[in-house]
């Protein structure tokens, strides 16, 4: 769960279940009474209806927890007021040695965590391209890059586009956060 929507659909599924929502956050939800087993079967199926899959094993719950730690990063935050890099701040969050998180998220995604990072901050630049509200020098001030250069590199890599030609063709080809 990544967005207010998203929050708001699960709570709902929840309660049609019966189940008191005391609170939901990005990957996790507060209800009581507690579930047993039949009733998680139940969740995991109200869940599946709109999209979403309820996360058991402890590794799956910790690459959430990695992902949730970068969307927060990457898409609420002024990644140039960062004072510590995303391993550090991904390592410190969830009290865990960086390599292990690294390990685990790669073999589970066939990705790397850089690379992901790298994804969400694209999506994220496409966002403020579409505004158009930033040129390309904010935005990568904002987004954290040593140049606009080095922003423009990264996004062609990924795109196939430079920011500029993104912008001026009009490419509305913005991903969900939960799809990259």
């Amino acid at each position: 769960m990544v967005c207010d929507r998203c929050q708001m659909i699960v709570r709902q599924q929840l309660e049609s279940l019966g189940f008191t929502v005391n609170g939901v956050t990005l990957g996790q939800a507060d209800i009581t009474p507690e579930p047993g087993e039949e009733q998680m079967h139940l969740i995991a199926a109200a869940l599946k209806v709109p999209g979403f899959e309820l996360i058991d094993k402890e590794s799956d719950k910790t690459v959430e927890a990695i992902k949730n730690v970068i969307i927060g990063l990457v898409h609420h935050s002024d990644l140039s007021e960062l004072s510590t890099n995303f391993s550090e701040q991904i390592s410190t969050r969830l009290n865990r040695d960086y390599a292990h998180l690294s390990r685990l998220f790669s073999n589970a995604q066939d990705k790397t965590i850089e690379r992901y990072i790298i994804e969400q901050k694209i999506e994220k630049i496409k966002e403020l391209l579409e505004y158009g509200e930033l040129n390309l020098n904010q935005i990568a001030y904002q987004m954290g890059y040593s140049s606009s250069a080095h922003l423009s590199t990264q996004f062609k890599s990924i795109t196939g586009l430079t920011p500029t030609d993104f912008k001026t063709k009009g490419q509305k080809r913005q991903k969900g956060i939960d799809k990259v």
